[in-house]
């Protein structure tokens, strides 16, 4: 199939891509490995190439994580706030990224801070997304108590998105972790109550609720593959799809 062809046949014109902080730091345990952010962002660049429109929410995890602040005794409300603040680095990191690659890019933070990102305006984020320009929605909802995934969805929704694309280590939703049990089955295509009644962890149970409430789909899939993110645009490709 070439380029043009590919170009016509891709499933969605504008999709939120949600990946994990710790899908950055590549085989280092903690922060961001440079090589691995730029390989994300030649993803991501195949896909804009098609034409499609790409918004993307980047957890923080790699840096700092607030449930797990929390629970060694930090305030639950300041661990939230600084794992936001690592969302934005990733974000930052991100954008960098795409712009060596020619793909402009703006960095949208749910709290102000006007010298590295804008304040989220909806009706100005959609304009860059019409001007192709990949948002990268960061600092979650602005709110403590709620994670990345709940953030992603709710842009994905704001933004009129037709799909989350969920980039993680595997390709699809199993119904056990398959890195740890040979006998794991993967699902093609599996409900969002399916997905809260056996806690198959595609994302936390708000953000699926979230979904459901909207019809969006949500597309689990592996980042890890090479060409993956735009094979499955193009319709080719392993993945899970959660949807009604």
């Amino acid at each position: 199939m070439d380029a043009a062809q590919e170009t016509q046949n891709v499933t969605f014109k504008r999709v939120l891509l949600k990946i994990s902080g710790e899908a950055l730091m590549g085989d280092q345990g903690f922060g961001l490995h440079p090589p691995t952010v730029q390989r994300i962002a030649r993803e991501v660049k195949t896909v804009h190439d098609l034409g499609v429109e790409i918004c993307m929410v980047i957890g923080g995890g790699n840096i700092f994580r607030g449930l797990s602040g929390s629970a060694q005794g930090m305030e639950r409300t300041t661990a939230d706030y600084m794992g936001m603040l690592a969302t934005i680095m990733n974000a930052l990191a991100m954008q960098s990224a795409l712009e060596e690659l020619g793909v402009f890019t703006r960095v949208i933070s749910a709290i102000r801070m006007d010298e590295v990102a804008e304040p989220y305006i909806r009706r100005r984020a959609v304009r860059h997304l019409e001007k192709k320009r990949v948002c990268i929605f960061a600092a979650g909802t602005g709110n403590p108590y709620f994670t990345t995934d709940t953030a992603a969805t709710l842009r994905a929704n704001e933004m009129n998105c037709e799909a989350i694309f969920k980039g993680t280590k595997v390709d699809g939703v199993y119904d056990k972790d398959p890195v740890k049990h040979s006998d794991a089955k993967r699902y093609d295509v599996v409900t969002y109550d399916e997905v809260l009644q056996k806690h198959l962890g595609v994302m936390d149970a708000s953000a699926i609720a979230l979904a459901r409430d909207n019809d969006l789909p949500i597309i689990v899939f592996s980042l890890d593959e090479p060409g993956g993110f735009r094979g499955i645009l193009a319709g080719q490709g392993t993945y899970t799809r959660v949807h009604g």
